[in-house]
């Protein structure tokens, strides 16, 4: 009998399953097989160890991170570290000892509660890049059961790698998974080059990665939204979100308020369209951008540059009856934001670097197909390698992405339903209901705790030993 599903997130749900497309997915997941939900509750408290916030249909057990951790695990490695680290922007990479340490401090303390709640014949999953070193600690505690990894955000790039304290661990941390999934295509092949370049890595005709005792898989499992669900909310009749105060015509944006998703450029671009562009035309940008980690420098710093930008392009374009930009410091209920989609004209995503981008794929799934919106997509975000028909924007040149807004809010509607086709088209290939199964079911194909002879034996009898490669002698960042 096929045991339980453990997931481990960095945070959990602590309402239920909320609406969220990736929560639904793994929610619907463990209420089939049947499991736990392990992640850090969003409170502080007393409590030592994991303590039960929900039981039906499945366990919800949670912990709470220590202000020591917070500051330093999460706030510290995960965030000025990591998140910066892969994201292309080494230049916001802030270095502590004390954050690598209580990264991996953390990890350890956290393995020891999963260990004590698994059991033989169960399956862990683990989510995202605050949690790269658990499947190392949890087989320094002997937990032999299959571990899987998913990387939401994108691999980083080798040379990359070298700005951390302790490069090498970085390998080996993903070698202790049994299934690495990332992505893109891009980011699989960032994951081996970096195997490639670590002389401790050998590599098997299917692609496995043999590091040391572990045998590791990599591979894309581009993630999606709950398609069908999304559609029908945006359809739902509801009241005009706008009232009195909607735009003629208006071009979305929904990003966290981060460094990486472009916002800069994007009202940048937007100032420049209708500067050179938009006469006869009373468009509108409505920019949806909820805080984030706001103690953090950086985050800051986006926040004023935004407010400025803002300010000094509505000053020199609006007029009494018109604000061209309409920037929302807040989040949006969903409910009401996929109302907000469907009756957009376009949708601007000018993602710097960007896992995939679920903003892309929501604005697709709430469109009407006879009278669709254009996406107007960086070529940066992970959707875009499979969504070209998309219009697809350099975002650090401004002056593309204003061209593209004119061709978006002129382009005729054969021209429009036709690239509608193909995105939706994405869309529904990658549902996150077909994405959850297509990983599960790969972890599932895992050997698992079989040795690397025995598998190296596998391989023989199937007459693959042979193309069995030693990559070259060359370190990471050297």
């Amino acid at each position: 009998m096929a045991g339980r599903l453990i997931v481990v997130s960095n945070r959990i749900p602590t309402e239920g399953a909320s609406s969220g497309g990736l929560v639904v997915a793994l929610h619907d997941s463990l209420s089939e097989r049947g499991g736990i939900w392990i992640g850090a509750h969003p409170d502080d408290g007393p409590e030592d160890g994991l303590f039960e916030i929900g039981s039906e249909p499945y366990q919800r057990l949670a912990f709470r991170l220590s202000k020591s951790e917070y500051e330093n695990y999460y706030l510290g490695f995960s965030n000025s570290v990591l998140w910066p680290l892969c994201h292309r922007r080494s230049d916001l990479v802030q270095l502590k000892p004390v954050y690598m340490e209580s990264y991996e401090a953390t990890n350890r303390r956290l393995a020891s509660m999963v260990a004590s709640v698994t059991e033989p014949g169960d399956q862990i999953w683990v989510h995202d890049y605050h949690l790269l070193p658990l499947a190392s600690e949890l087989r320094s505690l002997g937990v032999n059961n299959k571990i899987g990894l998913f990387l939401h955000i994108p691999f980083p790039a080798l040379a990359d790698l070298s700005i951390l304290p302790d490069p090498s661990a970085f390998a080996h941390w993903l070698a202790c998974f049994d299934l690495v999934g990332l992505q893109t295509r891009a980011d699989t092949a960032r994951c081996l080059e970096m195997f490639r370049s670590d002389p401790r890595a050998e590599f098997f005709q299917d692609g496995s990665v043999k590091f040391g005792d572990r045998l590791v898989r990599i591979k894309s499992f581009p993630i999606g939204i709950a398609a069908d669900r999304f559609r029908t909310r945006a359809e739902t009749p509801q009241d005009d979100p706008f009232g009195a105060e909607r735009p003629q015509e208006y071009i979305i944006g929904v990003d966290r308020l981060d460094y990486t998703k472009g916002l800069p450029h994007r009202f940048r671009a937007f100032g420049e369209y209708l500067k050179r562009y938009a006469e006869g035309r009373r468009p509108c940008l409505v920019q949806i951008a909820p805080p984030t980690r706001e103690v953090v420098d950086a985050y800051r710093q986006i926040t004023e540059e935004l407010e400025e930008l803002s300010g000094r392009i509505n000053g020199q374009h609006a007029e009494l009856d018109w604000t061209p930009i309409r920037y929302i410091h807040r989040p949006i209920a969903r409910d009401r934001l996929a109302g907000v989609y469907r009756s957009a004209s376009a949708c601007l995503v000018t993602s710097l670097a960007d896992g995939m981008n679920l903003v892309a794929k929501e604005f697709i799934a709430a469109q009407d197909p006879d009278d669709p919106g254009v996406l107007i997509l960086s070529r940066f975000a992970g959707v875009a390698e499979d969504m070209t028909d998309a219009l697809l924007v350099n975002p650090y040149d401004v002056a593309d992405i204003a061209q593209a807004i004119d061709k978006a809010l002129n382009m005729p509607l054969e021209d429009r339903k036709t690239r509608h086709r193909s995105c939706r088209d994405v869309v529904e290939a990658t549902d996150v209901d077909i994405w959850t199964s297509n990983y599960l079911a790969a972890l599932d194909a895992c050997p698992g705790s079989l040795s690397v002879s025995d598998i190296f034996d596998r391989l023989q009898r199937r007459g693959a030993s042979e193309n069995v490669t030693r990559k070259k002698e060359t370190t990471i960042g050297r």
